[in-house]
Parts: structure tokens; sequence; C-alpha cells
């Protein structure tokens, strides 16, 4: 088969996964893994198939692997649908089949496979454990009740992420994205009898939605613009864009690609949760571990990036390399470069393991957006490919934290929460694996020097912002990076560094090999993903391994984009926020006890930070209130009440009067009257004639001597004449 035909089979296996356990398998949680990860596993090979034949095409960006075939009859013409490897989507198959794989099979063991169940555990509850059967009095971890269901679900979720990056056009990419965004709203609320999770799955699904429609307008905008959708009639026709770009539009004084560019861009503020739609995805750790590492690291929150990755030509159409920035770059430069600080600052101050990690991924997409805002393309691309593998590696491990922690609670039957770091500590002995693994991402996040992923890729989007003269993003970006490092290592400190600060700590135990195989996969890859973008020109060790990474990618673009030189100032300030913010984070929090150190120094501003500086409640009373009043108020008691139901109420009303109008006057006097007369008639005739009728056989014989004589004399008197 050619590689296109590789190409189409890879999205399949998951999407027959999920019909599989959802109407055959569910009631066998072995069977139902098995076909899950069996599912990811071929998907997996598929796209590591269709990886390596892309490595080997040359000048994959001006020959990319295509197929296609007639879908939708539009008058004239045929919408076609199909499938497209270019050097993005390739990268981007690569991190996505390696990222959903981990996360599968590390649900196995997360979701407490081979485990008993739980006397009290109710489907749409997390476990509550069962009792040991070994050591009475003692409890085990039990299996999660809907274990089946939730391989189906994120089945489902990794054929979304799967279709959206191997699509050739924007429709078939948005059928995709909005199968995640559906995937996003079960899993997030998995366990759906809990308040919390509920709230938290609308949230999340009501608040991506308002980027969706924006995306949507933008997606017929585009079409009745340029009569296709698909990416390369679009993207790789020079004509095509400059026109877009110098027709106005009225609107803002901006032109065809500006508006176009803005309302696809907005779909993804909402999609990777960047500031201000930023409030669902803090709350999406409400599901399941391995979701927040499906949502973080291979699908959600990443295709909102590769869609704006993807569109880039059009979002910079009109633009010139070093000169001044369009609409669209402009607005993504500081909504990124703002969410990256803001949302930085955020995760100093939050207490759940968990949580931290979700503020920490809106400032990293917002290193990605706000690069692409300044143009730093390839960097953008590379940032998105190490972090998919650093912050997959820290969700995994933060999951494998709780589940050793609910391991202690269970055995002390202390009542503590068993996300809050600060209930932690001493984990390091406890769960050797899993620290050195977080220890590995946490760095990587941080952008540790010279080893870690993380570092390569944030180092090419400070320097590429230093080299281009964007002081202020480049300003932002790297305070962000000295608060990522604060709270990556007060993250590290409090959990596993120092003595345990609860009895559940001290008896937290390492995680199952389901759980910690897939940990140290990732970890290599936190590790080791950055080494293929290290710059030639780089001193020392440019050069010691192929830096292929941004010549393949940036063959993407119509005209890739030239290399940054080497500068020791962008060196000096990646290694200066990297190093100072981990030294500060430990500095801080070696000693911390169970209350905050920074609490009391920063006052009202550490408040505020925990407080996610008010923005729920700021949007709860903007939007969430209004919206409820008027759906209380104006569309129920008004518009539902008065207005529909007056109306039909009224209508009713003439109808009845228009009912006994017809029964006075036309249905009693003449319907009835002609029947009544005619019951009257029948009756009488009925009368008159039971009279003859009185059941003697001699009468009736009497009556037919009779009739047959006059028949007999009527003859013969007419046959004499």
């Amino acid at each position: 088969m050619t590689t296109a035909t590789w190409t189409w089979l890879i999205p399949l296996p998951p999407l027959l996964a999920f019909f599989l356990i959802l109407l055959f398998t569910r009631r066998n949680n072995a069977v139902s893994h098995t076909v899950g990860v069996g599912a990811a596993a071929l998907s997996w090979l598929l796209g590591m198939i269709v990886f390596v034949a892309a490595l080997g095409v040359d000048h994959l960006g001006e020959h990319p692997i295509t197929s296609s075939v007639g879908w939708l009859p539009l008058g004239d013409k045929i919408f076609s649908i199909g499938v497209l490897v270019d050097p993005l989507s390739a990268v981007t198959l690569f991190f996505v089949a390696w990222t959903v794989l981990m996360i599968f099979i590390y649900s196995i063991g997360y979701h407490n496979f081979g485990q008993p169940r739980g006397a009290q555990d109710v489907p749409g509850l997390p476990p509550h454990g069962a009792t040991d059967a070994k050591h009475p009095g003692h409890h085990v971890p039990s299996v999660e009740p809907m274990y089946a269901r939730f391989f189906a679900f994120i089945a489902l979720f990794a054929f979304g992420m799967y279709t959206l990056v191997v699509s050739d056009n924007l429709l078939t990419l948005f059928v995709g994205w909005e199968i995640m965004g559906l995937c996003s709203y079960l899993l997030i609320g998995f366990w759906y009898a809990k308040p919390s999770a509920r709230a938290a799955a609308i949230k999340a699904f009501m608040t991506t939605r308002v980027g969706d429609v924006f995306m949507l307008l933008g997606i017929v905008a585009l079409y009745s613009a340029t009569g296709t959708l698909n990416f390369r009639e679009i993207l790789y026709n020079h004509e095509l864009l400059q026109t877009l770009a110098s027709t106005p539009v009225g609107v803002f004084g901006l032109s065809a690609a500006g508006l176009i560019g803005l309302l696809l861009f907005i779909g993804t503020v909402g999609k990777s949760a960047q500031w201000p739609l930023h409030v669902w995805l803090p709350d999406a750790m409400e599901g399941p571990t391995p979701v927040s590492a499906m949502i973080h690291a291979a699908t959600m929150v990443s295709a909102g990036v590769y869609m704006v990755l993807r569109i880039f030509p059009l979002l910079s159409a009109g633009w010139v390399e070093g000169g001044d920035l369009t609409t669209p770059m402009t607005v993504m430069a500081f909504i990124g470069a703002f969410s990256a600080l803001f949302a930085a600052s955020i995760a100093v101050a939050q207490k759940d393991i968990k949580r931290v990690l979700a503020y920490s991924t809106i400032s990293q997409l917002g290193y990605m957006i706000a690069a692409l805002g300044i143009g730093a393309y390839v960097a953008a691309a590379f940032h998105l490919l190490t972090h998919a593998f650093f912050k997959a590696l820290l969700f995994l491990g933060s999951g494998s934290v709780i589940h050793g922690m609910e391991h202690g609670v269970q055995h002390t039957g202390e009542q503590i929460d068993a996300q809050d770091m600060f209930n932690m500590g001493g984990l390091k002995s406890k769960m050797p694996i899993t620290f050195w693994a977080f220890l590995i991402g946490g760095f990587s996040l941080s952008g540790f020097p010279l080893i870690t992923a993380g570092f390569w890729s944030k180092d090419e989007i400070l320097a590429d912002a230093f080299a281009n003269g964007r002081w202020i993003v480049f300003a932002v970006l790297a305070l962000s990076a000295v608060l990522t490092g604060l709270y990556s290592m007060r993250q590290i400190t409090l959990t596993f560094l120092g003595t345990p600060r609860t009895k559940a700590a001290e008896h937290a135990s390492e995680s199952v090999r389901t759980m910690t195989i897939p940990l140290m996969v990732l970890a290599v890859f936190a590790i080791g993903a950055g080494w293929m973008g290290i710059p030639n020109t780089f001193p020392g060790i440019g050069g010691l391994l192929p830096s292929w990474f941004h010549e393949f990618v940036g063959g993407t673009l119509l005209e890739p984009p030239l290399e940054v030189e080497f500068n020791i100032v962008p060196l000096l300030v990646s290694f200066s926020v990297a190093l100072g913010g981990l030294a500060l984070g430990w500095l801080v929090y070696r000693r911390a006890g169970q209350t905050d150190p920074l609490r009391k120094p920063l006052g009202f501003i550490y408040t505020l930070l925990e407080n996610k500086y008010y923005f729920d409640e700021l949007y709860a009373w903007l939007f969430v209130r209004p919206a409820k009043w008027f759906a209380e108020q104006f569309s129920y008691l008004f518009l539902d009440r008065q207005v529909i139901d007056g109306a039909l109420h009224r209508m009713a009303r003439v109808i009845f009067a228009l009912g006994r109008v017809f029964r006075n006057y036309f249905d009693a006097p003449v319907v009835n009257g002609f029947g009544d007369f005619t019951a009257s008639v029948t009756q009488s005739l009925g009368r008159t004639l039971r009279k003859i009728q009185t059941g003697q056989v001699q009468q009736y014989l009497l009556f037919v001597a009779l009739l047959a004589f006059g028949g007999l004399f009527y003859y013969l008197l007419n046959t004499l004449k």
C-alpha cells in the first residue's frame, strides 16, 4: 500500500475500538482495555510508518503526501476531502502517536485493573477502595466501576485528534476539532455524580463553544472568499494570499486575510485556553488524570496551536520577515505573552498538584502563541513538540503521585486531600521512579540548560524575539520563565523532598508498572526530543547531532524562515531565568510546612493569585448571573410563560368559543336534529313492524301461503284475459 493509504487508516483503529467497546466488550474490562490499547498501538504503528516515510521524501513541504476523494456535491463541483502529510503534520503525528499510546497503557494501572470491586463504589463517582481479603481491616484500591466506558471515550478522543492532524482541509479539521470538544465534555465530567465534575464539564463545553462559533464564522468567510477550504489550494497560493491581504472588508480597517485569520484564531483562544477564555482548563482537572494528560499534551489544547500553525500563511499574509506584524500576528503576540505571564503567576499560589500543571499549560501555550505572533514559526512548532512530551510526563507523574497518596490514605484512614502538595513531602524514597520522571519533566518545563528538551525550544523562542527586536515579548516571556522555574521547583520540593507532612505520605507507595513504564518512556523524550533542534552555530555542541528540525518543519511554508544567528545575550537570559527560578523555588520551599512560606510576605497579592485574580467570580458576575437572569426572567417567565403560553392560551379560548358556537347553532339543531329525526322514523317503523313479528311459525306460514295464493291468483287472472 502507498503511504497515503496508510495515512487514511491512522484514525480508524480508535474509532473502531470505540464502537467495539460500547457495543460488545463493555462488560469485560480485560477485553475492553485490550481493544483500546491495541487500537492505540495500531495507530502508533501506522503513524510511525507514515512519519518515517515522510522523513524520506525530499522537499516534503513542496511535495507532500496527499490523497483525496469527492465527498459533497456542490452544484457545478464536488467538495473533496482527504489526507495531507507535510512536515508540520508529520511531526505532530509523531508526538500524538507516542503520547496517546503511553496514556492508554498508563490508564490500565491508573484505573486499578485487577483489583476487586469496592462494596460502596457506584458508577459516576471515583472508586472508594475495597477491603483487603488477605489483611482484614486494611483497604486496597478498587477498580473503576466504568472502566470499559473510559477506554471507549479516550479512543474516540484519539480518533478526533488523528482526524484533525491528517486532514487536508479546514472542514474535516473542524470535524475532528468538535469531536474532541464532545469528548472533553464526556471525560471531564466522567465522574458525573460529583457536582464539581458536572460543573467543570459544562464550563469547558460552553467556554470552548464561544471560540468555536467564531472559528466556524471564519471557515464560512474563508470559503466565501476563496471557494475552497483545502490547505494547499489556499495556503500555498501566493497570489490568493496577497489578494486576501489587500482586500479591505470594512471591519476595523481589516483586510479579508486579517478578519478571517482573527476569527479562526479565536477558535484557538478557546481550544488552547488562552486569556480571556482560559477559565475552563484548570477546572478540567476534575476528570481522571489520564484525561488531563490527553487534553494538555496529546489532543485538545495541542490542536489549537496546531491549527494556527497550519493557517500561519493566512495569519501572516502581507508580512515580510523583519517588517511590521500583521493585525492577527499582533493580537497573537499580545494574547500569547500575556497568557504566559498571567497563568505562570497564578500557578505559583496553587496547592493542587494538577491545577499547578493546568496553569502551566496555559502559560506554555502562551509561549507558542506569542512565538507565532512574532513570526517564530519553527520555534513555536518545536515547543509544541517538546511540551507534548514533558507535559504528558508531568501529568502522568502527578497521577502516579496522587495514586500513591490515595494508597496511603486508604492504609491510614487519614482524611486529607490527596492532591494537595502541602500534604505530601518525602515521596522521593517512597516513589523513586515517579520522582525521577517528575524531576525530568519539571526541569524540562523550566528549561534546565543544555540537557532538557524544554531548554532548546524555549531558548529558540527567546532568541527569535531578541533577534527581531520584539523586546516586550522577550521580557514578558523571560519573566514567565522565572516563574515557571519557581513553581516547578515548588512542586518538586513540596511533593518529593524533605520529610512527609502527613501519615498518608509516610505510607505512600510506588505505582504499578503499567503506570511507571510510560513515565520512563516519556522521560526519554522529555530530554532527547530537544536535541534534534540544537542550532549548528551553538558553541561547543552545535553540529554534534543532526539539527534537522528547523529545515524540515520550515519547509512547510512557501518561504522557509531563516535560522536565527547565535547571540550570547538570549542564551545567558535562558540560563539565568531557568536556573534562577529553580534555585528560588528550592530556597523558598526547602523547609516548608503545611503553610505556604510566600503567603505572609506577599499578603494580598498571594490571595489574589490563589483566587486566580477572581476571574471566575468576575465571569460569574458578568456572564453567568445575567445569563441565568435572562433565562429565568425573560426566556421563561416572560417569553415562554407570558408570550408563547399566553398566545397559546388565548388561541385555546378562541377555539373553545368557536366550539361552543358550532355546538349550539350547528351541531345541536342541524346535525343532532337530523340524526334525531332519522332515529324517530326508524323507531316508529320498528314499533309498527314488530306487531307482525310474533315468533309463531304457523303465522309466518299463513303469511307465506297468502302471498303465494295472491301471486297465483294474479297470474291466473292475467292469463285468462
